[in-house]
């Protein structure tokens, strides 16, 4: 018998979600529960790129999701939750986020356990300037790049999110990757920049 459960930051079906959707506006906890269980870490990780402060992306993800649970009633069951949820994150942020920003590196990324020493100390160094490049960028340009990178949204998902038009999500993620290109220091990135 396979008593596995799916990962919570696995896509659940349509139709699965939106009854999901349905019962939690009815005010079933446990449905509330599956909601917060299966959004949060995603939530979480994108504000914590946004704000490079593990702590504040705690405050900012526990503030996202009471204002979600309270404003349910509000969402249209059957439309795309997570850009709902990244919306409300997204306000949250954006009207507490107001110092300049902190970077702070990532968490170390796993490196192979094959690789010798000289491998993984290029991984290393190439993840933390990879790492710096990305905070670097504006917060606009950074938020709009992660959401569609590390959350596989849409551009239609992110101008959603970020209340934009969907051509200025793209640009924003377009330009986000050419900065990036350009801060990382990958060669030609700076004529691709000028044309």
């Amino acid at each position: 018998m396979n008593t596995t459960q799916p990962s919570p930051d696995v896509a659940m079906p349509p139709e699965d979600e939106e009854a999901l959707v349905r019962r939690a506006q009815a005010n079933d906890r446990g449905a509330r529960a599956i909601l917060v269980e299966r959004y949060w870490d995603r939530v979480h990780r994108w504000l914590y790129h946004l704000c490079r402060d593990p702590h504040q992306a705690d405050d900012l993800t526990q503030e996202t999701f009471l204002k979600a649970l309270a404003n349910l009633h509000r969402f249209e069951a059957g439309t795309c939750l997570a850009a709902w949820l990244f919306r409300i994150g997204h306000n949250v942020a954006t009207s507490q986020i107001r110092k300049p920003n902190r970077t702070q590196p990532l968490p170390a990324e796993v490196v192979d356990p094959g690789d010798g020493p000289s491998e993984q100390a290029a991984v290393n160094e190439l993840s933390h300037r990879i790492d710096d490049a990305i905070a670097r960028l504006a917060p606009d340009f950074r938020g709009a790049f992660l959401l569609r990178v590390q959350e596989g949204l849409s551009f239609r998902e992110i101008a959603q999110v970020m209340g934009l038009t969907e051509e200025t999500a793209r640009w924003r993620v377009f330009k986000a990757r050419q900065k990036l290109l350009e801060l990382v220091g990958v060669p030609g990135a700076e004529e691709e920049n000028d044309s």
